[in-house]
């Protein structure tokens, strides 16, 4: 099938999905047959083993979605990837009906052993959500005896309240501790490579799956994210540490923090409809060519969050060669193109065996659609918002998406899922598996897109007909419809020809 047949494929498919039709999707012809995954996963909590049984959990996964892989929410204090269904959406149709919100708390939810922990101040604390249960020794013998793998996930989400977060924190532009970890802290360092190898060494897992979705200093400014609001004047980050980290690379502190000011003062004048003379993307141009220690300070955090993944791999490779080490790459990676310039894939392949990038197509309309509407009150100011939105589809070779009235409820088309795989296929070269995150029910506004059977379908048909090696349904399985995790495991089983 040539490039054009697909498209018109997944625009049939789109439209049946925008439409609503219930009329069964088109069937693939032998000639359509997308390539078959070396890897079905998906994102699964603690709370759900401990809600519905692990046996029962393992049955839906493999008889309806056809999965092969257990991505288990390992450690996390964030209730993005781990408890029931968040507050304010309803409730998929298994495990408990009511909400964890009151009673979830986090942190490691296997058994923590100090020793790997000497060379640091933070320590991997039991998740007491569960009382002393052992996720990952609980599910573990059930998915070996099914023949599956289990990956464990970690993820950078943290409390102020747990034990040395205080002392390895990021320090804002007015000089503040914040809730986040400095990643240039050596402490920090310590705790990831610390965390994967009790991990690997304490359990017959099979590797790491790690999550950061932090961004920089520069994009925290400019709120250019879906998930933030703008904060200019508590941009990280400016501790000792950092400092240090700058010296060695020849970045001048003192220019740099001016910088971040100035950029504090363009964007609250920003936003309180104060244009300059020159206009709005000019200034902030001439900030940069003013201070260029402003991208110099946002590429500390780039390259200390990718050192991290580099070692938490090497020290993964050290308990056992064959383990495999994955990154998640965000959301803002598809749809921010400053963004996407500092995210080199080239790169990426060479510290991780695969990548999970986000092509969460549902959520993405209103995602990407915030996204616009915060840019377009900063930099991009003058420019009428959905002139914007236009011009960013070009420059991120999206087909032809809703406009930005229409996009949230729209949601992105299967046609974004296809060029998104083709371009992290042809960015890692070959060197590390692309595994695109499928977004299965991600919570939305109440008018925005909802995952259907049909959304679920297309996007994994697009995903493995534009090469993938695999795939993550996402983002974990206590939001999930059953009924689009059966349309994910229809469409992977026609890929293998089942």
């Amino acid at each position: 099938m040539n490039r054009r047949e697909f498209l018109q494929n997944c625009a049939g498919v789109a439209a049946l999905a925008a439409a609503g039709s219930p009329a069964a999707l088109p069937p693939l012809r032998a000639a359509e047959t997308p390539r078959k995954p070396k890897t079905n996963g998906i994102q699964v909590g603690s709370v759900s083993f401990v809600d519905e049984g692990t046996d029962k959990v393992l049955d839906f996964l493999q008889e309806r979605g056809a999965v092969d892989t257990v991505y288990l929410t390992t450690f996390t204090y964030g209730r993005g990837l781990a408890g029931r269904q968040i507050p304010g959406q309803p409730f998929p149709d298994h495990g408990a009906q009511i909400s964890d919100e009151k009673t979830f708390h986090g942190g490691n939810y296997a058994t923590p052993h100090p020793e790997f922990y000497r060379d640091t101040v933070l320590k991997a604390a039991h998740a007491p959500d569960h009382g002393d249960l052992d996720i990952v020794a609980t599910v573990l013998p059930a998915v070996r005896k099914r023949g599956m793998k289990l990956h464990c996930s970690v993820e950078d989400v943290f409390r102020f309240d747990v034990q040395g977060v205080r002392e390895v924190a990021e320090v804002d532009l007015q000089g503040r501790r914040t809730g986040t970890l400095c990643l240039c802290h050596p402490d920090v360092r310590a705790f990831w490579s610390g965390l994967a190898t009790d991990l690997c060494k304490s359990y017959e897992i099979d590797g790491i799956l790690f999550f950061n979705e932090r961004n920089g200093p520069l994009l925290n400014a400019l709120g250019a994210s879906h998930a933030q609001s703008i904060a200019s004047s508590r941009v990280t980050c400016f501790c000792e540490h950092h400092q240090r980290a700058a010296k060695e690379r020849g970045v001048d502190f003192e220019r740099a923090r001016q910088g971040y000011q100035a950029l504090d003062r363009f964007v609250q004048a920003a936003l309180k409809d104060q244009r300059p003379a020159d206009g709005y993307f000019v200034e902030f141009w001439r900030l940069l060519v003013e201070y260029p220690e402003i991208i110099a300070w946002d590429r500390l955090f780039d390259d200390a969050k990718h050192q991290v993944l580099a070692e938490v791999n090497a020290a993964v490779k050290r308990v056992r060669p064959g383990l495999q080490v994955g990154f998640h790459i965000e959301h803002v990676n598809s749809f921010n193109p400053i963004f996407r310039a500092t995210r080199s894939y080239a790169d990426l392949a060479t510290k991780a065996d695969f990548l999970k990038v986000v092509m969460y197509n549902n959520c993405g309309g209103e995602r990407y659609a915030n996204f616009i509407r915060n840019v377009g009150s900063t930099v991009f100011r003058d420019v009428p918002k959905d002139e914007l939105l236009r011009f960013n589809n070009h420059l991120l070779n999206y087909g032809a998406e809703a406009g930005l009235d229409e996009l949230a409820a729209a949601g992105l088309s299967a046609d974004y899922v296809f060029r998104e795989t083709q371009r992290a296929l042809a960015g890692v070269q070959g060197k590390c598996k692309v595994l695109p995150g499928i977004d299965i029910g991600i919570p939305t506004g109440s008018h925005s897109r909802k995952a259907s059977p049909d959304d679920t379908y297309a996007a994994v048909v697009a995903a493995l007909k534009a090469g993938a090696d695999g795939l993550i349904l996402s983002r974990k399985y206590s939001e999930m419809q059953l009924a689009n995790l059966a349309a994910a495991g229809r469409a992977v089983r026609e890929a293998a020809g089942g």
